[in-house]
C-alpha cells in the first residue's frame, strides 16, 4: 500500500519515521532514504541502531533549491534520479518490505524527479511493499494510486516568528 503524508505542517517525517519503527518492531525489513536533506537529522542516530532498518545516506550538504544555480539544480536533479535507481537496487537486494522516501514529493514538486519515475518504481516492484511518501503537493496520479493520504496543515509554527529549526525537534 502507499501512504502519503503531505502539507505545510510539521510532522510529515515524524509520521513516516514512527511507521518505520512500528514496522521494524514487527520484524519487517525497512529501507529509508531522505531526499532534499543531508545526513544530519537527529533521528538517524537512533534508527541506525534498530534491527531491520537500513538508512541510505544522501549528500552531506544540501542547498534549498531556491538557492541553487541552474547548473546546481540540473546536477542535483541527475543525482536524485540516479539515487532512485540505487534505491530500486537496495529494495531488491534487501527484500525491503517497507520503503520510506522522505521528501520525495518535494523532489517531484521541484522537478528533480518526475512523478512518472516514482510511479514506475512502485509499479515494477512487488505489490507487497508498503510505501511511505512525504513532502508537499502530491500529484494527481499518485493520489489516485495511494491507499492512505494524510494532510498535515500548519496552523502555527515558531518559524513564523523567526525561530530557526532546533536540533532534536525539527531536525
Amino acid at each position: 500500500m502507499i501512504h502519503i503524508y503531505h502539507g505545510d505542517g510539521k510532522g510529515k517525517t515524524t509520521c513516516g519515521m514512527g511507521l518505520c519503527l512500528r514496522a521494524a518492531g514487527a520484524g519487517k525489513r525497512v529501507l529509508i532514504y531522505q531526499f532534499m536533506k543531508n545526513n544530519h537529522s537527529s533521528e538517524r542516530n537512533v534508527l541506525k541502531q534498530v534491527a531491520g532498518i537500513t538508512l541510505m545516506d544522501g549528500p552531506d550538504q544540501v542547498k534549498f533549491t531556491s538557492r541553487m544555480t541552474d547548473d546546481e539544480r540540473r546536477a542535483f536533479g541527475v543525482y536524485c534520479q540516479e539515487t532512485l535507481a540505487r534505491i530500486r537496487e537496495r529494495i531488491l537486494l534487501e527484500n525491503s518490505e517497507v520503503v520510506f522516501l522522505d521528501e520525495i514529493l518535494y523532489a517531484i514538486d521541484r522537478q528533480m524527479i518526475s512523478e512518472r519515475m516514482l510511479l514506475d518504481l512502485i509499479w515494477t516492484l512487488p505489490d507487497s511493499i508498503e510505501w511511505i511518501l512525504t513532502g508537499r503537493h502530491p500529484g494527481k496520479r499518485l493520489c489516485e494510486r495511494a491507499d492512505y493520504i494524510s494532510e498535515i496543515r500548519k496552523e502555527k509554527h515558531p518559524f513564523d516568528r523567526g525561530i530557526q529549526a532546533r536540533r532534536g525537534i525539527e531536525y
